[in-house]
């Protein structure tokens, strides 16, 4: 475990008053665990948590020329797993790798020209994807590709033993819930979801306990270490947990438009179209291929007459 601080350290830390760390907890998501009735930080959250709120990051330089490795960071996903493992077996000249970052975490290596695409499923407060987040973290619009709609909700015990029928049911007492990481769309709709039931994270028992991966959060469901938590339908289905769903949400892939014409992105993006994404997302179950592979931006200017 990293260096803790307390909430007097992590005021001076901050330069604000004490009562300000409070509200940043409750409005800002500052990274914050209770303990015996008293917040502690983990300096190395509070840390990420500063840096993914700064703006006019400098520009760095750009990634080198395209040599057969396709870069790819930002939120996990098992159909995007499977389509990276197809494309590694597929092209034995080119290789995709993959960065877990969540989101926001994309967003950033891309602008800083670390990742050639990068995948994020960020809602906006008027209902919009990526784009109101791209107009804040980019200097330049990049290309938007649909990967999928996907269906959101809470991953329950099977049978469910605790009655949860709705994100209401998270705040009652013993009910143990598992979260996603702080930059993660789906922690950010889950942030959303609590607001609007008017529950806050420190009335939730295991809200603080957060791990990477959707499937990490099942696996947890699955061995009876939480009741709930934020995932996707797919990971309900794969290890037979019950499931409350949310919504449907659009997951995108962001590309810098000067590397949209590279060789491996162009093969990756044509996997969009082939058999394994159908067959695979049928077996899954919770993905929804009616717009994947559609140009999102910039549209496509219309056929003449």
């Amino acid at each position: 475990m990293g260096e803790m601080f307390s909430t007097r350290e992590v005021a001076k830390f901050l330069n604000v008053n004490e009562k300000m760390v409070y509200s940043l907890i409750a409005e800002k998501g500052l990274p914050a665990s209770k303990v015996t009735g008293k917040w502690i930080f983990p300096i190395h959250l509070v840390r990420q948590w500063i840096e993914a709120g700064t703006e006019n990051y400098p520009q760095l330089a750009k990634l080198p020329p395209y040599h057969g490795l396709v870069l790819i960071a930002g939120s996990n996903d098992l159909l995007l797993d499977k389509i990276i493992s197809t494309f590694n077996l597929k092209h034995e000249k080119h290789m995709a790798m993959f960065g877990i970052s969540g989101s926001m975490g994309g967003l950033r290596a891309l602008r800083q020209n670390l990742c050639h695409i990068a995948a994020s499923h960020l809602v906006a407060d008027n209902e919009e994807y990526n784009f109101p987040f791209l107009k804040d973290e980019m200097n330049q619009i990049p290309a938007v590709v649909n990967f999928s709609l996907r269906e959101q909700g809470i991953l329950i015990q099977k049978g469910n033993p605790k009655n949860i029928l709705s994100v209401k049911d998270l705040g009652r007492k013993g009910v143990k819930i598992i979260n996603r990481q702080l930059g993660t769309g789906t922690r950010q709709l889950f942030d959303k979801m609590l607001k609007k039931a008017d529950l806050t994270g420190e009335t939730i028992d295991g809200y603080e306990n957060c791990f990477p991966k959707h499937m990490d959060v099942g696996l947890q469901i699955l061995t009876k270490k939480a009741d709930a938590g934020p995932g996707i339908r797919p990971v309900a289905n794969i290890l037979g947990l019950d499931f409350i769903p949310i919504c449907w949400e659009r997951f995108d892939l962001l590309i810098n438009k000067d590397r949209f014409f590279d060789q491996g992105i162009q093969l990756f993006l044509s996997l969009l179209k082939g058999k394994v994404i159908q067959t695979t997302a049928e077996e899954y179950g919770g993905y929804d291929l009616s717009m994947t592979g559609k140009m999102i931006y910039p549209e496509p200017e219309p056929e003449s007459e």
